[in-house]
């Protein structure tokens, strides 16, 4: 595949065929992405493939009350974004009060990609060595995030990787909200933080040409304000 052509309609991907990924296919995925930049080539990665159907559970049944929650907000009337370093909290909270009942009517469904994340074909959890992160907002009174520089390109070379051998997949982070139990589930010790969760299969759906903003509506030129680089 071309990569313009992979950069331009790798998608997220959350519907799957029951068709298995080969321990071969998957090894090749995983030793593509390995030469994916971080920090003083430090590979601060660590990632452990879940196959036993127990623990596949257990880490789904962590994902679903951050889903619950995630789309709780997402639907409030407020129109929050989730889980957004800069928003209004008190609309937050509220909005996280119906995830009970959310919850409650997905049980009685037949469930997504959320309900289902045990047994998607392949299904990967990424872990972050704090001992390997230069982070250089590690002491900064803001959100902090530049530390993930370091360890998100794994994440997206897998993607990229996966399209190569015709597979499709999702990294998501929503099991970070129950992180010390995902740890404790997998024997993850304390220098690891939890980085994502990655999902990866044969696609239901073809891959097409994705749709962004365009470069000037994201790009200006000399300060924040600048006109639009690109713009005519």
């Amino acid at each position: 595949m071309e990569l313009l052509d992979a950069l331009r309609s790798t998608g997220a991907v959350r519907e799957f065929t029951d068709e298995p990924v080969s321990d071969e296919s998957l090894a090749r995925i995983l030793d593509a992405a390995r030469f994916a930049p971080s920090g003083g080539n430090r590979q601060g990665w660590r990632v452990v493939v879940v196959r036993d159907p127990e623990t596949r559970r257990a880490v789904r049944d962590l994902y679903l009350p951050g889903w619950y929650e995630y789309l709780a907000i997402a639907s409030a009337s407020a129109q929050l974004t989730p889980f957004a370093p800069v928003t209004d909290r008190d609309a937050e909270t509220a909005a996280l009060a119906n995830a009970s009942a959310l919850a409650a009517a997905a049980a009685d469904g037949p469930g997504g990609f959320a309900e289902h994340l045990d047994t998607v074909p392949v299904l990967l959890v990424l872990f972050a060595d704090l001992r390997a992160l230069a982070a250089m907002d590690r002491d900064s009174d803001r959100y902090q995030f530049t530390g993930g520089a370091s360890v998100y390109p794994f994440a997206w070379s897998v993607l990229l990787a996966a399209r190569e051998e015709g597979l499709g997949g999702v990294m998501t982070t929503m099991n970070i909200r129950r992180e010390s139990e995902v740890k404790t589930l997998l024997h993850a010790g304390p220098e690891l933080a939890l980085a994502a969760v990655i999902a990866l299969g044969h696609p239901v759906h073809a891959a097409r040409r994705l749709r962004r903003a365009r470069v000037d509506e994201l790009v200006t030129i000399d300060r924040i304000d600048g006109p639009g680089f690109g713009a005519s």
